[in-house]
């Protein structure tokens, strides 16, 4: 935010505590499915899961599924052995051994499958129960009647194999994406147990995490953990913060700096106060946030969920024709080919590996960018990075440190500096502006002492009047001297040299004739020539959006080398720059930190916000940069693309399983070559896209962005 500009606010942290997700359960491929406590899923039936992480959580659907594989297995091995051992073992027993598999195993793919008919939402457990179903009953039925049937064989084992396969599939899938929220169990295992709590008589008290309060004096000795946010009171040391910025170089902090919960003190022992505790701390929100962004939907998922939506239709369709072909036109025994077939169908079919595709690499790839200091806010965002071609940038806080200091004093009048630096200062010393907060800090550097001032009005964009001494004093841009018609007079070769020279100009009057100015510098980020260099080299335009004056603007963008550089524009017209850019079929990304830049930031395509600004600005972007390291966007963006590509390759994998599978279920070879596929055979290949897409998604933990 700029003074140009000069929006006088006072920043205010929120105090309002997010609602408790505590027990409540939600589905990650239908977000808008949730209820109190564990269960399915009644759109797709996969299993929910817990919306508020715990560190010490154990999921208990997979706990579940897991007791029920291992007991399953018990029983289908011998089952399975025998079987292929005595063709002719006798069915009964195979009926004692399968039964408990299927109706206790599988007895949830039942639930599942029954509950999808009742919601007329039809999904893959819909085609597992109708398929072991089938087989089994069928198989009683041979079993109880043989003579009234007249087909000796029964499918008990191939029932009870692929009820185990689609156990161990399920299990896999469940620790996969116990395995991909890691990330967030990371992060909630930095915070520590305890601190320590400096009383009033000097004695260190440990205290639990929880007891924490707003204000408290907390000691942190070196290799500890910092407790909570808030900001250093005595001492001083180098901090480890590389688990919440992705920075692997330690921080030194001194007085009045800021540290982070969670982050890890190295050399020095030091006291700060608590700023933010409990669900407010920085870890507390960058875990909110992942978890929101892991659970929501990117727009290519809805290329699955239009596939999905016709696909187990479709596929009961097949399954139907591949029975009626084989019982009337296929060898004999004509009825087993065609039962075999049409349940080989409903098992290879079965798109798990479909709805796993976009939901896995979401989680894997959000998780990735927590851990290396990226706050992805939802899916869509994560999507569209990868298309950016242009970069809008603010100025202060964004391109620069967003700390000015103010190197110039003239005086224009019959005032001297001292005088000119009083005014100024006595009237600013109310807001929380950067520029304002130069203009204090240099007052009581030369230990002037500040006035209060009366009749304050604030000219948003444009500066601040008041009556300071009993004077009328005004401190603003040239934009508020030409409103209140006071002449720069003969000084305007000076104000251009100092513009130049990359100097943010505010002029201060008294009594309506100007008497002086001062002029601000804020340093650019020793980190914005390469995070420039590397976003050039990948073709995206960057432009340089600021309120300061255009000669100001443009020494900047010149040192810097941006393309484009649009000045002189207040906080309430950035929105509409972006609006304009927009209309010229451009894809773009906002990048800010300050209040104002908040419209701004919700009209881009992407908005970024620096993890150092403002909580209004990082609540209106879609990506938030811990450290506020522009070279992040960069690795955002390769993020972006290697996750996107992760989607597609999943989405591959689904459908050529399916693509494959499902003629060769209903025996299109057969007529050439003698094929068929078993259903036991079938359900591998189905376990095995599964496999395939949780395997492929979980490679994004390693990729190096």
């Amino acid at each position: 935010m700029d003074h140009e500009h000069c929006e006088h606010h006072h920043a205010k942290t929120s105090t309002k505590k997010p609602a408790s997700a505590l027990g409540i359960y939600t589905c990650p491929m239908h977000p808008q499915v949730e209820q109190q406590g564990p269960g399915s899923c009644p759109l797709c039936g996969m299993a929910l899961e817990p919306k508020a992480v715990s560190i010490e959580e154990e999921n208990p659907e997979l706990k579940q599924m897991s007791r029920r594989f291992w007991l399953s297995l018990l029983f289908a091995v011998p089952l399975a052995v025998t079987t292929m051992a005595v063709h002719s073992w006798n069915p009964y027993f195979q009926f004692l051994l399968a039964t408990p598999v299927v109706l206790w195993g599988g007895s949830p793919f039942f639930v599942k499958g029954w509950q999808s008919v009742l919601n007329r939402s039809l999904n893959m457990f819909t085609l597992i129960a109708i398929g072991t179903g089938s087989a089994y009953l069928y198989s009683v039925a041979v079993t109880l009647f043989p003579h009234l049937l007249g087909e000796p064989h029964v499918y008990f084992e191939s029932a009870s194999t692929i009820t185990v396969l689609i156990l161990l599939g399920q299990v896999l899938e469940l620790r996969a994406r116990a395995q991909a929220s890691r990330a967030i169990q990371g992060l909630l295992g930095l915070a520590p147990k305890t601190a320590k709590r400096v009383s009033a008589s000097g004695q260190d008290v440990e205290v639990s995490l929880e007891e924490i309060e707003v204000g408290w004096h907390l000691r942190v000795r070196p290799g500890e953990k910092v407790p909570t946010d808030g900001i250093l009171l005595e001492g001083e040391s180098s901090v480890d913060e590389s688990m919440v910025t992705g920075e692997s170089l330690a921080v030194h902090k001194h007085l009045g700096d800021t540290v982070t919960g969670g982050t890890i003190n190295q050399t020095g022992s030091f006291i700060l106060e608590a700023k933010r505790v409990g669900a407010d701390t920085l870890l507390s929100q960058i875990v909110k946030s992942v978890s929101e962004a892991q659970r929501s939907r990117a727009p290519i998922q809805r290329l699955a969920d239009s596939v999905a939506a016709i696909f187990v239709p479709t596929v009961l369709v097949v399954s139907a024709l591949t029975f009626m072909v084989w019982f009337f036109y296929g060898p004999q025994p004509q009825f087993i080919h065609a039962f075999v077939n049409a349940v080989a169908v409903l098992i290879i079919a079965c798109p798990c590996a479909l709805g796993l595709a976009t939901p896995m690499s979401v989680i894997v790839g959000v998780g990735k960018g927590a851990l290396n200091g990226i706050l992805i806010r939802n899916a869509e965002a994560l999507e569209i990075l990868e298309k950016v071609d242009t970069l809008v940038v603010d100025k202060t806080g964004t391109l620069t440190e967003g700390k000015p200091k103010l190197d110039l004093i003239s005086a224009l009048g019959n005032q001297s500096e001292s005088d000119i630096l009083q005014l100024a200062a006595s009237l600013e010393q109310g807001s929380e502006h950067p520029l304002s907060k130069a203009i204090v800090e240099k007052a009581k550097e030369r230990r002037l002492s500040l006035e209060s001032a009366s009749n304050f009005e604030s000219f948003t964009g444009k500066g601040v009047s008041g009556i300071v001494q009993g004077k009328r004093v005004l401190v603003g841009n040239r934009q508020l001297l030409i409103e209140k018609t006071i002449s720069l007079g003969n000084v305007e070769s000076k104000v251009e040299k100092w513009r130049e020279e990359g100097h943010t100009l505010l002029f201060v009057a008294i009594e309506g004739e100007l008497a002086g100015c001062v002029g601000v510098k804020d340093p650019i980020k020793s980190s914005t020539p390469e995070a420039l260099r590397l976003l050039h080299k990948e073709g995206i335009r960057v432009v340089m959006l600021t309120g300061d004056h255009s000669v100001t603007a443009k020494a900047v963008a010149k040192e810097l080398g941006i393309d484009d550089v649009i000045a002189e524009c207040p906080p309430d017209k950035k929105r509409d720059v972006i609006q304009r850019l927009q209309s010229e079929g451009r894809i773009v990304a906002m990048a800010g930190d300050g209040i104002n830049d908040a419209p701004a930031l919700s009209q881009a395509q992407v908005g970024i916000a620096m993890g150092t600004g403002t909580d209004i600005a990082m609540e209106s972007a879609g990506v938030t940069l811990v450290k506020g390291d522009l070279r992040s966007i960069a690795k955002a963006r390769n993020l972006s693309r290697a996750t996107l590509r992760n989607i597609r390759q999943n989405l591959f994998f689904a459908f050529i399983y399916n693509t494959l599978g499902i003629p060769l279920a209903a025996g299109v070879l057969y007529p050439y070559f003698g094929i068929l596929l078993s259903p036991v055979l079938a359900s591998a290949a189905m376990s095995m896209s599964s496999v395939s897409v949780i395997a492929n998604s979980l490679r994004l933990r390693r990729i190096q962005i």
